[in-house]
């Protein structure tokens, strides 16, 4: 019986998307073409007259095939929307196109007959005019209004609200009583507001005007914005209406804003907080840990290389991977010469610069100075569409997601693992450590891998939002610093909220000041704040702060 029920609720529907259709046809007559003919043969008749060369037949056409509905209908208009709808010279018959291998694959649009040929000759295109392309798409959506997936309505019914028609409302009104999503019903909501505002009384405008107000989407706005109004009241309520839309698109941009902030700023803290560990806790200036960056991004594309058929499985394994070899990189810089440098920032600076041109140059020489791309894994691509107005990109909202897990798990090594616990015997009193037994060497080379897999990590998170290429690193060196120092040294959740706020920050700056005056301004706060409180937001405290 449900399932009865459903085909019966599917047809009724459809069969008044097409009453809505004929409401909204434009000058239509059932004896379009002269003289009296059935239905099938004025069907049989407007296919044919695509092929003519008057825009006015192919419109009546058009409108005779839409409200028929036959079962080529969609196929045919959305091949004529893409330009590949053609008849055959000889016999007016019509075929779909479609290019394969260099050749020209012409499907009849009624029955299985196919024809490949290198050329076009004998075929002709069914050519189409803005006012047609028009025509189709409002044909497509009525026709759609009928269709039980509630995506495809919705987009229907978006597409009628780019032309309200004023005989459409009464049939609009009945689909709505068949309606359960609450998106399309909002949408036909507003789309009976804009046409009872261009066409209706003073008492229903006024209705209208309330409704339109509540609405975000653009049709509504400029619907308001048209408006004629016939009295004063009219006018001020709809004066008051466009105002707080206004006011909410101001409310949604602002969200929007700090959204793209948040996720700016967390690259910046997950860049960071590999520094805030290696330059914070071991005191060591690393000007190679944008290379390491670089390093976790080439990694990300390398796993994409071998892994080509699993897009979306390749990003969560080369996370591991990018924390391995970034890892391995900086145990083996540390090993090398970092080891030998303690107690002599300024050396490790000379140092780890000279190890970030080797790092930039053998990047040149494996995969050669052109920035490559990663693919964005499907699961990660488009967005949360929150409303008209706001809509939240999947990437950028994982990527703060990401940040956030890596920052927890950080401060979880670093407060209830044995590790954790040496590196911070160590960083407060490397002698008093030695003397627990600590082997504070391997501490030191333990945590400066972590901090560097931690870097590889960030890289992996900029693959996704930026090109890949030896360059990378150097884009954020300087901004992880800055972020590493204002929010306190040493200190892991200084830093979160450092890289946070600076990256919010130059979200509000960008859009009135420019990119690059927008960080010269973020550099002069932080010199200044700097100036104020010397050890950052979150200064470390008790003797290895003293120290």
């Amino acid at each position: 019986m449900c399932r009865y029920a459903i085909t019966a609720n599917l047809i009724k529907r459809r069969s008044l998307s097409l009453l809505l259709f004929f409401s909204i046809l434009l000058g239509f007559s059932p004896n379009l073409f002269g003289a009296e003919v059935s239905a099938n043969e004025l069907l049989n008749e407007s296919w044919q007259t695509l092929s003519s060369k008057n825009y006015s037949q192919k419109a009546r056409a058009i409108e005779i095939i839409a409200k028929q509905n036959p079962a080529e209908t969609n196929k045919a208009l959305k091949a004529m929307l893409d330009g590949e709808l053609y008849f055959s010279r000889n016999s007016k018959q019509l075929y779909i196109l479609q290019e394969i291998d260099d050749k020209y694959k012409f499907s009849h649009l009624f029955d299985e007959e196919v024809i490949i040929q290198e050329r076009k000759r004998g075929f002709k295109k069914v050519k189409i005019n803005n006012s047609l392309r028009s025509l189709i798409r409002q044909s497509l959506a009525v026709i759609q209004l009928g269709d039980d997936d509630a995506k495809i309505r919705l987009a229907a019914v978006n597409e009628l609200l780019k032309n309200p028609q004023a005989e459409a409302a009464a049939f609009i009104k009945k689909l709505m009583h068949e309606e359960t999503d609450a998106e399309v019903q909002t949408a036909v909501h507003t789309l009976l507001a804009i046409t009872e505002l261009k066409y209706g009384d003073a008492a229903t405008q006024m209705k209208a005007i309330d409704i339109l107000a509540s609405s975000l989407n653009t049709s509504a706005m400029n619907a308001l914005t048209d408006y004629q109004p016939s009295n004063r009241a009219l006018k001020i309520k709809a004066q008051a209406a466009i105002n707080k839309i206004n006011d909410k698109r101001s409310l949604y941009s602002k969200a929007e804003i700090i959204f793209f902030g948040l996720s700016l700023g967390s690259v910046l803290a997950l860049s960071a907080i590999g520094l805030a560990i290696t330059f914070g806790v071991m005191g060591v200036i690393n000007m190679a840990h944008g290379e390491l960056m670089m390093i976790g991004a080439y990694t990300t594309y390398v796993v994409q290389l071998i892994m080509p058929e699993q897009i979306g499985l390749s990003i969560l394994v080369a996370i591991p991977s990018a924390f391995i070899v970034s890892g391995l990189v900086g145990i083996a810089i540390e090993r090398g010469i970092i080891r030998h440098l303690y107690g002599r920032p300024l050396e490790t600076l000379l140092a780890t610069f000279g190890v970030s041109l080797i790092l930039q140059q053998l990047v040149r020489s494996i995969f050669s100075p052109l920035n490559r791309s990663v693919v964005t894994p499907q699961w990660m691509s488009g967005a949360w569409q929150i409303n008209e107005v706001l809509a939240l990109t999947w990437n950028r909202l994982y990527i703060i997601i990401f940040c956030l897990l890596v920052f927890i798990s950080l401060i979880l090594v670093m407060k209830k693992t044995l590790l954790g616990l040496q590196v911070r015997a160590v960083s407060q009193n490397r002698m008093m450590a030695r003397a627990m037994g600590v082997r504070s060497e391997w501490v030191d080379a333990l945590t400066f891998g972590l901090g560097s897999g931690i870097a590889g990590l960030a890289g992996v998170a900029l693959s996704l939002l930026t090109n890949v290429g030896p360059n990378l690193g150097q884009t954020y060196i300087i901004d992880s610093f800055m972020v590493v120092v204002f929010g306190g040294v040493g200190n892991l959740w200084g830093t979160l909220v450092a890289g946070m706020s600076l990256g919010v920050i130059n979200k509000i700056l960008e859009p009135w000041a420019g990119a690059v005056l927008a960080k010269i301004l973020v550099l002069i706060f932080i010199i200044l704040f700097i100036q104020k409180r010397p050890k950052g937001l979150f200064p470390q405290r008790g003797r290895a702060a003293e120290d």
